[in-house]
């Protein structure tokens, strides 16, 4: 599955969650997700070098 289909389920997830803690949990993975697409992105694009710093 990549980045992008696992931010489309949260999406969806999102839109369908009922309970309010549900809700918040699936933000915050979907927020860690989209984060996790914009470093993959920026190393593509090697805009960073998101190696050890050693």
């Amino acid at each position: 599955m990549t980045i992008e289909q696992h931010i489309e389920e949260l999406l969806a997830e999102l839109r369908n969650a009922f309970d309010a803690g549900e809700r918040r949990e699936i933000a915050v993975d979907l927020e860690l997700a989209e984060a996790e697409l914009i470093v993959a992105r920026a190393e593509q694009e090697g805009r960073i070098d998101a190696g050890p710093p050693f």
